[in-house]
């Protein structure tokens, strides 16, 4: 471990913040792959010639290895970080808020209390989650457009960078466009937030409580892979409708309810588990990745700081 115990120095909001931030950019660089291809089997089965797909013959995806296969077959291995720089702009400005500011946020709700019951917790997942989507929306419509657009199927490509993708659609769709699919990523991302940061946040207090871990490695591991799981099977079909919604051409669906309808009627309700297990391998390792870096980005920012201070 590095540094102090928490119990010794607590870290400061800002530390959070920042940590948060860097560790989620940290785990978004070695699961991308996984995100990509769950966004391709995702999108699967939506009607032929959606701007998803374009014109040209549909590439059948089957399962997470055999998508990220079929994608470096078909398109290159580039195109498994296809809306890589989208991605950590959306981690550096979502994460910080979501996961570095929950800890504030949950002291705010109960007024500075150490004793944090399941409301506090869920409240305060459900704020930051939602303020986290209403800064970084624009982030992740980019991203999704780019994961989901194949490039190899003899059409041109959607947008030939990050910036151009976020001036062409303001131009064609509006800014409002840059904000689609708000909604279902606010009702996601709730969701996501609170099972992820609750489920961690117990998981973990149980584990210190119960067993001989410490806050360490191996208690952080744990954490993390079990709220991974949580997550996964909770908000899953919540995260297929908003990719759909987000990746879908301007009037293909008049709302995301008709978006969810039409996945219903058409394809039945395991569309809605479409994607469960890049789904579940991205967002366990993500899980994973993201708190253990960020529980050692908490540590090593204390100890410099407190190092700077005796030095001077």
């Amino acid at each position: 471990m590095v540094g102090f115990r928490p119990a010794d120095v607590p870290p400061s909001a800002a530390v959070k913040f920042v940590g948060a931030g860097t560790a989620a950019c940290i785990a978004d660089l070695l699961t991308f792959p996984l995100d990509t291809a769950k966004v391709r089997l995702q999108i699967q089965g939506e009607a032929r010639g959606s701007i998803a797909t374009g014109s040209g013959p549909t590439v059948k995806y089957r399962g997470v290895f055999g998508t990220i296969a079929t994608m470096v077959r078909t398109e290159g291995p580039r195109s498994l970080y296809s809306g890589l720089v989208a991605g950590l702009q959306r981690q550096m400005s979502f994460a910080s808020v979501r996961i570095g500011l929950y800890d504030s946020v949950k002291q705010f709700y109960t007024k500075g209390s150490d004793h944090a019951g399941i409301g506090s917790r869920l409240l305060a997942g459900s704020t930051t989650g939602a303020m986290a989507v209403a800064i970084a929306q624009p982030t992740d419509v980019v991203k999704v457009r780019f994961q989901a657009k194949a490039r190899s199927l003899g059409h041109a490509r959607r947008y030939c960078s990050t910036v151009d993708a976020y001036k062409t659609i303001a131009k064609e769709e509006g800014i409002s466009g840059l904000w689609k699919g708000t909604a279902p990523n606010i009702a996601r991302n709730a969701i996501v937030n609170c099972t992820e940061l609750v489920t961690y946040d117990f998981i973990k207090d149980m584990l210190l409580r119960s067993t001989p871990l410490t806050d360490n490695l191996p208690c952080h591991f744990a954490s993390a892979f079990g709220a991974g799981l949580c997550t996964t099977v909770i908000a899953s079909p919540v995260d297929v409708v908003k990719t759909r919604y987000m990746n879908s051409a301007l009037g293909q669906y008049s709302s995301v309810l008709s978006c969810a309808a039409a996945m219903m009627t058409k394809e039945g309700p395991c569309a809605f588990y479409k994607g469960f297990m890049p789904s579940f391998l991205r967002l366990g390792s993500w899980n994973v990745v993201m708190f253990v870096t960020y529980e050692q980005l908490k540590r090593a920012m204390m100890a410099a700081n407190h190092s700077c201070k005796t030095f001077l």
